[in-house]
């Protein structure tokens, strides 16, 4: 599937087509560890609304995007059970925390960082949502297919957020330092098949 330019660019680079494969394999842990992503996605929003209550853009913005990433979650676990995959629990995937380790502890950085690193695992999101589609069943296909507009558009709102909030210059070198590191954890092996993992060594 086409995907944004916007987001084509941002990326370093698209997701490995062995990843893809292994996905196919897994399409029960695929789901599931999905199904946490949305999760975590509303309760980061949450977080940023209790944290920075002193800023009305991003309350707004993070007000939707949690009750967005909670209608994601419901649709995904209505696929899981209509499916009749057994639920466990998944670990999470080393992705997601090696990203935060990028963020500066102090503000207006720390905002602004995590922000950036919002945007990243967003756009990482919509890519893969693409690289999947034309591999998936229909029933799938057509909801990751519906998924893929929201995901752009959560990727737009943290970016903006972040210029909104800090320096330009700051900003574009913090997009940088993070592109790289997020390429290196797409590309490089990884020991666990998850939705935002590696290049799977055994999956």
């Amino acid at each position: 599937m086409q995907l944004i330019p916007e987001i084509e660019s941002f990326l370093l680079c698209r997701t490995p087509d062995a990843w893809v494969q292994a996905a196919l394999r897994n399409l029960d842990i695929l789901l599931i560890d999905h199904a946490n992503n949305e999760k975590k996605a509303a309760g980061a929003a949450f977080q940023f609304m209790f944290q920075y209550n002193d800023k009305p853009d991003l309350l707004n913005k993070m007000s939707r995007l949690a009750r967005e990433e909670l209608r994601h979650f419901e649709q995904v676990l209505g696929i899981i059970k209509k499916r009749g995959i057994p639920m466990a629990n998944v670990g999470s995937a080393r992705y997601a925390g090696a990203l935060r380790k990028c963020v500066r502890n102090h503000n207006p950085y720390r905002l602004t960082d995590a922000l950036v690193v919002g945007a990243f695992v967003e756009a990482r999101s919509c890519e893969r949502f693409a690289a999947l589609v034309p591999h998936l069943d229909e029933d799938l296909a057509k909801f990751y297919s519906g998924l893929l507009k929201s995901e752009a558009r959560h990727f737009q709102d943290y970016l903006k957020l972040a210029y909104l909030y800090g320096d330009q210059a700051d900003i574009d070198a913090k997009v940088e330092e993070i592109r790289e590191v997020e390429r290196e954890l797409i590309e490089s092996p990884d020991e666990e098949f998850r939705f935002h993992s590696g290049v799977p060594v055994a999956a």
